[in-house]
Parts: C-alpha cells; structure tokens; sequence
C-alpha cells in the first residue's frame, strides 16, 4: 500500500451524495423532504438504511440523478460497494427489490492478518482485503454487470470510501470521540474530568449497552454529559442498566430530568431540548455534539504531511481509499452512475450557514490523502 494524491470524493462523485436525511447535496435533485410521494413512501420521516422505503428512496434519486447525466439512457444494473455484511448488504438487497434491476455487492473489511480471501454469499462477495474490488469487478464483468452505461455504482462512504473498514476506521472512531469530548467539556467548563469522562464512554461504548444506549452516539453523548454534571453517578448508572430499572434512553432521560431541572440553566435548556427531540422522533437530538463532530472530522482530514508515517497517517487522518477511487473514476470514465450514501448525520458532515460563508466545505469536498493499493495498475 502507498500514498496517493490528495483529492476528494467529489473527484468521482460530484455532488451526488446523501447523508442521513436523504437531502442530496445537489440542489437539482429533490430530496425526501420535497419528493417522499414520488419516492413512494407514506410520510416525510426519514427511514433507516436497513428499511425498505430508504431503498426506494435512493431508487428514486439514482434514477434522477441518471436523467441529468446521461438523459435517454435508463439504470439497468446496480454495484454496491460497503463495508458491512448486514447493514450495506441488506440495504443492498433493498434497493435490489426496489429496482428490479440486477446486481452485485462487494463488501470488504481488511484482514491482514489472514490470507486473501473473497467469498460469494448469493450475490454479495465478502472479502478480507480492499485490494480484492479490482476482482470483484471482474467478476461483474464476466457477470454482465460491467462498469458502463446503465450501470449504477453505489458507495457506502463512512468506513468504505474513506476511512476504511478494518485499515483506517479509528481515525472516524477517533474524530466523533474527539467531538463527544470537546461538546462535553465545552459544557461543563472547568467542572469536566477527562479521565471521568474517558471511562463512562469506554465503557458504555460497548455492544453490552446496546439495549440500552440503542447504539446511538447522540444518546451516549449526552448521557456521559450528564454524569458528568452530576445528574447521576457513574456507578449507579451501571446498576440501574444491570438491574434493568434503566431500559433505554427515554428512560434515563425520565431519571435524571429533576437533576437536569437543578442543573445550570444552560444544562436545564440541554435536557428540555433533547427530550423535546426525541419525543419527537429524531435519531440526532444532540446537534451541538454532531456539529463538533462535523469540525472534528474535517480537523483529521489531509491534514498530515507526505513523509508521515503509514502507522500514524492510518491511525491518525482520515483517508480516501484508493481501490475504491480507482474503480469509481474508471467507473465514471466509462460512462457508470456513481452515487455515495452515508449514514452519517447531515450536522456531523456539512458546515453550517456561517461556517460555509468562510469557506468551510461538505465532508466530500473536503481534500485529504488516498491511500491503497492499485486494483487497476493507474
């Protein structure tokens, strides 16, 4: 593996990209919110990755997008690219169902430590190393699925275009852990205790307090703001969870809400905004964590010099990967669809208002390093 140009996604994906509320960031195709009827779905509420009407949702803006490319040539197959087996490859099937169209998925997480390997799961190929995308390809070829007109190419983004899976995902880990502490500490000011801090997330961090946490950075980040403000102590926290008297998140919010009422103003307004949310139904209801996320991300973009070290580059900067680049610029080359999806949320990887008046970029116009092995010899 080696050092690559610095680029960025837009280099092969233009503005053809979706975060997580299925607003494209190519202001000509209208996204969920104005088209949801046309996309076929019962309401403008955003759904998941792994439910159906996401499918149809990306289903729809894949062929609008299609239209303004390449008007007259209609989407006929589909390739996927992701990195995980049950998130990327049910939304792959999803979008399979949706469209009717035939296809591929490839799904990779790099595996150094075992011998190359990809396997065939009906029509998904996992395999234990980035570089295997070259034979992937080849394989859809011999498939009839080659990378040409018709063809569209989906790109899972977090984890898989950049900061792959398996290669250089901490450095992703490390930038929204980077923006949990800095909204943190930023709220409690001269109270924060790292080490504190650093403990409760390393521990309810863990697939153990999925239950509990619902796996969902803004609910873990707010519940480490609030023990360390003092609405609940760490030790009865985990008692509470153990003994099942703590369910969900909803739940914690209800046991701390007093504590929250006492709290300073600033913290009281927090609690209130947050339950007000997620009663709501938001998945993100921390945005001012989101938005440190957002700054946190961009601050371990390209921001390490050529002669870094392979170790600290991959632990430390978030990287575009280059297999993946490759076969998308040959892909657009050769006349293919590509379009990235990321369910990463809208506040955690574009600027605000402000921040885009002086200049700050979205996430995949942001210039970093690529970093991979050629699949194609370029």
């Amino acid at each position: 593996m080696r050092l690559y140009a610095k680029t960025t996604l837009s280099e092969f994906l233009g503005d053809n990209v979706v975060w997580r509320n299925l607003e494209p960031a190519d202001p000509r195709l209208p996204g969920l919110s104005a088209a949801w009827r046309e996309m076929g779905l019962e309401g403008p509420r955003v759904p998941r990755k792994a439910e159906p009407g996401y499918a149809r949702a990306i289903v729809h803006l894949l062929r609008q997008a299609q239209a303004l490319t390449a008007p007259g040539t209609g989407l006929s197959r589909l390739l996927y690219v992701g990195d995980t087996r049950l998130l990327d490859g049910t939304a792959y099937q999803n979008i399979l169902e949706a469209s009717g169209w035939p296809g591929l998925a490839f799904i990779a997480t790099e595996k150094l430590a075992e011998p190359p390997r990809m396997t065939r799961e009906g029509s998904i190929f996992v395999a234990n190393r980035w570089a295997l995308l070259g034979e992937f390809v080849r394989e859809a070829e011999k498939a009839g699925l080659p990378l040409a007109p018709g063809t569209a190419v989906v790109l899972d983004l977090d984890k898989t275009t950049f900061g792959a899976r398996g290669r250089n995902d901490g450095a992703v880990d490390r930038a929204r852990v980077d923006g949990v502490r800095e909204t943190v500490a930023d709220l409690l000011g001269p109270g924060f205790d790292q080490a504190a801090f650093d403990r409760a997330y390393g521990e309810l961090n863990q697939p153990a307090y999925h239950a509990f946490t619902a796996d969902n950075q803004d609910y873990l980040a707010y519940i480490c703001l609030a023990i360390g403000a003092g609405m609940i102590a760490f030790e009865e926290l985990l008692q509470e969870v153990q003994a099942g008297r703590l369910r969900d998140f909803i739940g914690f919010l209800g046991a701390v809400e007093a504590q929250a009422e006492r709290a300073e103003p600033r913290l009281a307004a927090l609690h209130r905004d947050i339950a007000a949310r997620v009663a709501a139904g938001d998945p993100t209801p921390f945005k001012a964590f989101r938005r440190r996320e957002y700054l946190a991300t961009v601050a371990r973009l390209g921001q390490l010099p050529n002669d870094a070290p392979p170790e600290v580059r991959l632990r430390e900067e978030i990287l575009i990967t280059e297999e993946v680049r490759e076969v998308a610029l040959t892909a657009r080359e050769r006349g293919a669809l590509l379009f990235g999806l990321s369910d990463k949320p809208d506040e955690a990887s574009t600027p605000t208002p402000e921040q885009a008046a002086a200049g700050m970029q979205p996430l995949h116009r942001v210039t970093t390093h690529a970093f991979g092995e050629s699949v194609f010899g370029l």
